[in-house]
């Protein structure tokens, strides 16, 4: 008895495609995520696939793998000075959930909403990987390679690795990878060229006030974590895009 797979189903398709990426993410050696986060990025890839189809899937799979590149960028010297990321940079459900919960909803907003704001869903979808992905390499980049870093909100010097500290080298990858990732949006043809110009915006203000919530509040309150933290960022990215797109 044979077995027809119904391919035009895009949640069959998201549960086969995320099956096989997370049998193989669990055989090879170098790990990127703990069992747990892998589980949980499971149901994301699944989710994301189902709603927005393969590409929105390739713009999460791009995050994800350049974020965790970006996060073992000096990660010797970065020990050494205790600002590494935890578990040598082995992401859990934590980071999945603090860095794409708002584009989680964002794709089931698009699955569920109607055809006439769709691409603002689209728009906040992408915008909040630009943003999170903006962070990223801004803070990694910036721990690794600032020469000199600032408190935002005095501009006073400080050592690396403080919350809310900018410097220049990390701003600028930081810029960089928005760019880069919305560019590969639109060549998806999930946004527009305005969407670039959007999505890059979006993320240089909503990284900003991350480090700004960073200097002023992080540590003041204890529910504060990192990962709650990167919900705000990504929230503000996405709220952000969808107003600018609205009003364009």
């Amino acid at each position: 008895m044979s077995i027809n797979f119904d391919w035009s189903n895009p949640w069959l398709v998201g549960i086969a495609i995320n099956t096989v990426l997370i049998s193989l993410a669990f055989i090879l050696p170098k790990k990127l995520l703990t069992v747990a986060g892998y589980l949980n990025a499971w149901l994301l890839g699944v989710i994301v696939w189902g709603c927005l189809n393969w590409q929105g899937y390739v713009v999460v799979l791009f995050y994800f793998f350049v974020g965790s590149s970006v996060t073992r960028i000096g990660m010797k010297e970065k020990q050494e000075q205790g600002i590494a990321e935890k578990r040598d940079g082995v992401r859990g459900p934590e980071n999945v959930w603090g860095s794409a919960s708002i584009a989680t909803f964002c794709a089931l907003g698009y699955f569920f909403i109607s055809p006439v704001w769709q691409p603002l869903m689209v728009l906040g979808y992408v915008a909040s990987f630009a943003t999170k992905l903006s962070d990223t390499c801004a803070s990694e980049v910036g721990k690794a390679y600032g020469k000199r870093t600032f408190l935002i909100t005095t501009f006073k010097p400080v050592p690396r690795g403080t919350e809310g500290a900018v410097s220049l080298e990390g701003t600028l990858a930081g810029v960089l990878a928005s760019v880069v990732i919305a560019f590969l949006a639109y060549v998806l043809g999930l946004i527009s060229v305005m969407g670039i110009l959007i999505c890059v915006i979006s993320a240089f203000v909503a990284t900003n006030f991350e480090s700004f919530v960073g200097a002023t509040f992080q540590e003041n309150f204890d529910w504060l974590t990192n990962e709650v933290v990167n919900i705000i960022n990504t929230f503000v990215g996405a709220v952000v895009a969808i107003a600018l797109g609205y009003i364009q």
